[in-house]
């Protein structure tokens, strides 16, 4: 597999850049939106062109690169803002390509200036794209050629026009390269409120100033990631945007940002709640545990910013654990850690974890072997059922094609069974197995309804 090419997307504010990243991956992974300055981060993701390997054959070759998208250059005003200017300069530095995109419609501005000098003076490849094409009738075209860029493309990423030839270039100038996933790849979404420190915790398990880290609320809003390699494996960490109460949501672009936290959840195999050791138990922290718990992914519950309390008798594991695991007793199987990004505390256990907890969600049970539990459960505990009708279950098989330890329990009278019983056998199961960090699902089928629809249950080999 050779090197993969890097594609960097620079410009000024609000010249389209992150709509021609949308139009390239066909799929809406920046944030678009018509305010200046919507990204901060620099997005990374995985896209891929075709082309003809030669005229005789006319065989199509998969060409792969990494596209990177970059928020919007100009002078920086404060710290804040010239950290994201040196992003984008890192971009520009490691990528094989660089896009410069200015708009159609709109004169040649000192910062368009600035931007080509930067992108020609790397040496690197360079694509002049004059985007929003659409809107520049009866236009000079010609007058772009003055920031001294060879290859100019005029594209609309609206309306699709010289995508096709935007591809066709880049594909004649990259070289064949694939991308090959790791088949065992985890991936670990870091959820929360905003500024509880995921971000930084993200550069801390990145070990790259990868994701912007200011204190201020709302840094992160796209979702940021990163592969990592740990004891051999392949770990893609996802950093979120900061969720927030519905009532304090704002319209645009924070709704789309929590949008993309949600999507994460559904993405990840497992979810790194992070919450504040100065803000413990707080409602919406809870919620955001439940909404992992209903989507059936793995939970680590992780007090950061454990430095800050490090010197306040009042804090303690020994106080704060009975207290945590009292307010998510909802999710008693997701372990609790206690970490701080500044001194690296129980940052790498995050992996350990991890990687546990997955192999844990991989576990599959043999059906006698969960018979015999079955058998033994009720023998100890008979069910007492509800209404005088008294259920009873007479075997049990583990689903085999579901991400979720899910288990299919066969009886009759299985409605009238009490949720503290269920509760009961799932305790049982956990205690056998120890599936940590994950939840499980049983469902309880009436045995005749199951044989009469055909539904019989699958043997485990």
């Amino acid at each position: 597999m050779k090197k993969l090419p890097i594609i960097a997307i620079v410009g000024r504010a609000n010249v389209g850049k992150s709509s021609l990243f949308n139009a390239v991956l066909n799929r809406r992974e920046a944030i678009v939106a018509r305010e200046p300055g919507t990204t901060r981060d620099s997005i990374t993701a995985k896209a891929s062109v075709w082309t003809t390997a030669d005229q005789k054959s006319q065989k199509k070759i998969r060409k792969d690169f990494w596209l990177v998208d970059t928020a919007g250059i100009k002078s920086p005003d404060d710290d804040f803002e010239l950290t994201i200017q040196e992003q984008i300069s890192q971009a520009a530095e490691s990528a094989d390509i660089i896009w410069v995109v200015v708009e159609a419609d709109v004169q040649i501005t000192d910062e368009d200036r600035r931007v080509a000098k930067m992108a020609l003076k790397s040496g690197k490849i360079v694509f002049l794209l004059v985007n929003k094409i659409d809107r520049a009738k009866g236009i000079d075209l010609d007058i772009f050629t003055r920031l001294g860029i060879k290859t100019i493309i005029h594209t609309s990423a609206t309306t699709h026009r010289g995508m096709d030839s935007l591809l066709g270039q880049l594909a004649e100038s990259i070289p064949n390269a694939t991308i090959e996933e790791a088949s065992n790849r985890i991936r670990i979404a870091l959820l929360g409120r905003p500024n509880v420190g995921k971000s930084y915790l993200f550069n801390t398990l990145a070990k790259k100033q990868q994701a912007i880290v200011a204190d201020r609320a709302g840094t992160t809003r796209d979702i940021n990631r990163v592969i990592v390699k740990y004891t051999g494996r392949e770990i893609e960490l996802m950093d979120t945007a900061g969720i927030r109460r519905s009532g304090k949501i704002g319209q645009g672009v924070e709704y789309f940002s929590v949008l993309r936290a949600l999507s994460a959840i559904e993405q990840a195999d497992v979810c790194l709640l992070l919450m504040d050791v100065n803000e413990l138990n707080v409602a919406l922290d809870q919620k955001i545990a439940g909404m992992v718990k209903d989507s059936g992914k793995g939970l680590i519950l992780v007090v950061s910013k454990w430095d800050s309390a490090a010197e306040k008798t009042a804090f303690s594991r020994d106080t704060l654990a009975p207290e945590i695991a009292a307010n998510y007793s909802f999710v008693p199987w997701a372990p609790l850690i206690f970490t701080s990004s500044v001194t690296g505390q129980n940052v790498t256990k995050i992996f350990d974890l991890a990687v546990e907890i997955v192999e844990r969600r991989k576990l599959r049970i043999p059906t006698p072997e969960l018979n015999r539990l079955l058998s033994e459960a009720v023998g100890a505990h008979p069910p007492a059922g509800l209404k005088n009708r008294t259920p009873k279950l007479n075997y049990i098989v583990q689903e085999t094609d579901n991400s979720v330890p899910a288990f299919k329990i066969f009886g009759s009278q299985t409605k009238f069974l009490h949720w503290s019983y269920r509760r009961y056998l799932e305790r049982v199961i956990r205690d056998r197995y120890d599936f940590v960090g994950t939840p499980l699902q049983l469902w309880f089928i009436e045995k005749h309804v199951a044989h009469r629809a055909g539904d019989r249950p699958r043997e485990i080999s």
